[in-house]
């Protein structure tokens, strides 16, 4: 961690409080004695409550000041349901009219925040295949591709007010309920689990613990702007991942999803699954982030405890 972190007491907003990484934060943030405010879309119920309707793009701008820091991870659920049109118009809504409503929000205080963190996902960055990439490389091509360059632009009226700007684009977070892994681990459990296609694309994935901790680590370090990828420094095939999912379960792996099927029951969310991201998380080492499950295997035992 830098020397600026932030001092106890701290006031920090996050929108989508509420769900898988955003409670996981809010619960590290309250327990170290910092105050924090979540953006609820219905009447507010206590003083620490903003509301805010981001597709309609209205928020109550005087509920942020005084915070140190926001954090925006809201956004519809990418892998919650099958990616009709309409429900890809939905992804897309909910994140970037929902950051551009928060920038300006920010962007207007007389005392803006020290630092607007904003969700994003290692999806820019496309089907790497063998590849690995980190901050420096490109957006790919893609609905996520696409999506992804649009939500951090729409960050753009706090980078303009001169407000420091993180994107931290997100691998597949590893934890017990929630997310990718949350389908997951039913299925592995059961004994039905098995790799996805031929396995030899990359996962890139996080614990639920180093994601609240890389967060936090870009909230309190000063020199931190821009993309910054949030996945464990070694991502692995979806082959090895399974193997490990095997030996921590105790459970057989035998069961592999043919690309053809997944393609049927997912429609074009399966390009992403069967798609390889080999993404490194160059920045945050280089800030002196440390991990506390960079291994596949520690990731789960600690998902699982």
């Amino acid at each position: 961690m830098s020397d600026s972190s932030l001092p106890p007491g701290s006031r920090i907003a996050i929108a989508g409080a509420s769900g898988m990484i955003g409670s996981a934060l809010a619960r590290s943030l309250g327990s170290d004695g910092h105050e924090v405010v979540r953006l609820v879309r219905r009447a507010p119920r206590t003083k620490n409550e903003v509301q805010w309707d981001p597709e309609a793009q209205r928020i109550d701008a005087a509920g942020l000041v005084g915070c140190a820091a926001v954090v925006n991870l809201a956004g519809a659920g990418v892998a919650s349901r099958r990616w009709t049109e309409a429900y890809k118009r939905t992804i897309r809504d909910s994140r970037v009219l929902g950051t551009a409503t928060l920038a300006a929000a920010v962007a207007s205080l007389d005392e803006p925040p020290r630092v607007f963190v904003n969700g994003s996902a290692i999806g820019f960055y496309g089907d790497t295949g063998e590849r690995a990439v980190d901050e420096s490389a490109p957006p790919g091509d893609g609905f996520l591709p696409s999506l992804c360059v649009e939500w951090e632009k729409a960050t753009g009226a706090a980078q303009e007010a001169g407000i420091r700007t993180v994107f931290a684009r997100t691998g597949l977070v590893v934890a017990g309920k929630g997310g990718a892994w949350g389908k997951l681990f039913p299925l592995f459990k059961a004994g039905v689990g098995g790799r996805m296609g031929d396995g030899r694309q990359y996962w890139s994935f996080v614990s639920l613990h180093d994601e609240v901790a890389a967060i936090r680590h870009v909230i309190d370090t000063e020199t931190l702007s821009g993309p910054v990828n949030v996945t464990a420094p070694d991502p692995l095939t979806n082959r090895e991942i399974t193997d490990a999912m095997g030996r921590v379960l105790h459970r057989p792996t035998v069961f592999a999803t043919p690309a053809p099927l997944l393609r049927l029951a997912l429609g074009d969310m399966a390009g992403d699954i069967l798609g390889s991201q080999r993404v490194l998380p160059t920045r945050l080492l280089e800030s002196g982030f440390t991990f506390a499950f960079p291994s596949i295997e520690g990731a789960l035992r600690a998902a699982l405890g």
